[in-house]
This record gives structure tokens, C-alpha cells and sequence, in this order.
């Protein structure tokens, strides 16, 4: 068996647990400190970094007793507590998971892991347009997360495409940072709550409504504009922009939990009873891969939930 680095022999054994929980955003995190002081062997498994895409957001304004957090802060906060009760292992991600006679087999890039249940807080990832240009500008002035990258476009003009609280966060927080910045809303009102919609008009955000972004312009090295459409009137225009920021929409990752049968809804997100129980015994689901409301405080709630729930059919029945 391939061993984790710097993993002993007699480490080898807690390859087998309670409850794996796949994914350490909030949800993930919330989960892992309940499940274990519980009482349950819990392992948290990501493919990237933990955190999730808490540590994306520039600031969050709605963490109950905290006014105002830089994201990129509370997200450490919740691993550095999450750690003094479970393993995480970070940039492990799982490649198939297989349901043998009641246990499940996670067979990952650092070996295979065993468990008596799962729980899924998979959470989603950015949504794509799809347009021309897209692609070929990723990283070249095309970016899904300001606060990566906002930096590099200090002075410059930005456009970020999508008017939701997403897209309303991130123009806001680019403000800061930006000579001027353009926000490229497809229908035809705002998008975002009404204390979004009040500080972008007390900060000059031009927040366009009702356009169409055809396709992202280059130069072949860089990002260069924008071409759109107005929806009204159908005409195209073009302009100028040393950066382009995509907030429109997420996808949610359910491809493992859907190959072990679990049931999602109609945009694949896992569907669970109100304490996270999906349609399969012993797999759990929490946070924004359920569909639930987008929220931290919400993702960190259900992953309690969920972890409560595991608890009580690996120890109770």
C-alpha cells in the first residue's frame, strides 16, 4: 500500500475509519469536529486545499459574532480548529469509491482508504460561459477568484461578468484595487441584496444590466476587452479591459456520490432528508453540494447535522 509521506507503519491502520468525509470546506470541517467528538474514527479528505471557497470570498460580512473576516481568515480558522480533533489530508483526491459487502473503499492518489460511512461536502466549483476566448485567456487576465488575483490588476480596469452577491462582492472588494471596474449583469435587475446594490452605487460601480458577454478579447498574450450585446436592442459593442473576473454561477460535485447511486435532483446536486441522509445507507451529504443555501453558516449547520446523523446509525441502531 502506498503510504502517505512521512506516514509510519503503524499509521497504517488508521486507514480505516468510522466516517471519511470528503471535502474540508465549512461543511466538511463542521462535520469533522462533531463526528469525532462523538466518538467517531474521522478522516477529511480534499483535493486542493482545505478551506473551500470560504477562503475565496474577500470578505465576509455574516459570520454570526464577527462583523467583518477576510475570508482567506476564517477559513484558516476553521482548519486550525478542525485539526485538533481529525486527520486532514489536503491535495488528496479521490479517484473511485466502491461499496464492498457494507464497507466503502476510497481509492485515492495516496492510497486507499476504508470506511464504515461517508459523507459528501464536495461543495461546487466555478461555472464556465463557454464563449470564445474563455479558455485561451485563463490565467492570462481571465480570472474565477478576486481575491487570488486581484491584486495583479492594482490601477488598471476590470469587468466582472455576473451581477449576483458573488459577482457584487468581488466588483466591490476590486474597487479597492482597480482604476475603474464594470459589472455585466445578463438580466435585466440587480441580482444581488439590496445592501450589495447600495454600496456599489455609493462607490461609483457601474453595474450594466441586461447584456450578453459574447466573447472575452485578447491580444493573443493577454486579456484585452470584452465584446456584448445589449439585450434589448441587440446591438454589439466592444470594450477595453486589462482584466476579466467570471461570478456566474457554480456547479456542484457530485460525480463520486452519483457512481455510488445516490439520488441528486434534476441539477445534480445530492438530495439528503433534513440530517443529511441521502438515499443510500450510510452516505451523508452537506453543504453547497445539497443545494442548500450558499451560505457559510449554513454549510457549517448541516455538516453538524450530517455528522449527528452518521453518528446515530453507526452507534445507535
Amino acid at each position: 500500500m502506498q503510504l502517505i509521506m512521512g506516514e509510519s507503519e503503524e499509521e497504517i491502520d488508521k486507514r480505516d475509519y468510522d466516517l471519511i468525509i470528503i471535502g474540508a470546506g465549512a461543511a466538511g470541517l463542521s462535520a469533522a469536529i462533531y463526528a469525532v467528538r462523538s466518538g467517531l474514527q474521522t478522516l477529511v479528505l480534499d483535493a486542493n486545499k482545505a478551506g473551500g471557497l470560504t477562503a475565496e470570498a474577500p470578505l465576509v460580512e455574516n459570520w454570526l459574532g464577527i462583523p467583518a473576516i477576510p475570508g482567506t481568515e476564517l477559513a484558516n480558522n476553521f482548519v486550525e480548529h478542525a485539526k485538533q480533533y481529525a486527520k486532514i489530508i489536503e491535495f488528496c483526491r479521490v479517484k473511485s469509491i466502491k461499496n464492498e459487502n457494507g464497507v466503502f473503499h476510497l481509492d485515492t492518489e495516496k492510497g486507499e482508504f476504508k470506511s464504515k460511512a461517508l459523507l459528501f461536502s464536495t461543495g461546487t466549483q466555478h461555472k464556465h460561459l463557454n464563449i470564445p476566448g474563455e479558455h485561451e485567456y485563463y490565467g492570462k487576465g481571465l480570472s474565477y477568484c478576486v481575491t487570488c488575483d486581484g491584486y495583479l490588476f492594482k490601477n488598471k480596469k476590470v469587468a466582472v461578468i455576473g451581477g449576483g452577491n458573488s459577482g457584487a462582492i468581488a466588483a466591490i472588494y476590486l474597487k479597492g484595487l482597480a482604476k475603474e471596474v464594470k459589472i455585466f449583469e445578463f438580466m435585466p435587475r440587480y441580482m444581488c441584496e439590496d445592501a450589495y446594490v447600495k454600496q456599489i452605487k455609493e462607490m461609483n460601480i457601474e453595474y450594466k444590466m441586461n447584456v450578453q458577454v459574447m466573447e472575452i478579447l485578447g491580444d493573443g498574450k493577454s486579456v484585452t476587452g470584452l465584446k456584448y450585446k445589449d439585450r434589448s436592442s441587440g446591438e454589439v459593442s466592444e470594450e477595453k479591459f486589462d482584466g476579466v473576473f467570471i461570478y456566474v454561477g457554480l456547479l456542484p460535485q457530485t460525480d463520486l456520490a452519483k457512481n455510488l447511486g445516490v439520488k441528486l435532483d434534476a441539477k445534480g446536486y445530492i438530495v439528503t432528508d433534513p440530517n443529511g441522509r441521502t438515499s443510500v445507507p450510510r452516505i451523508y451529504a452537506a453543504g453547497d453540494c445539497t443545494g442548500a443555501f450558499a451560505q457559510i453558516v449554513v454549510a457549517a449547520g448541516d455538516g453538524a447535522k450530517a455528522a449527528n446523523a452518521a453518528y446515530q446509525d453507526l452507534t445507535l441502531k
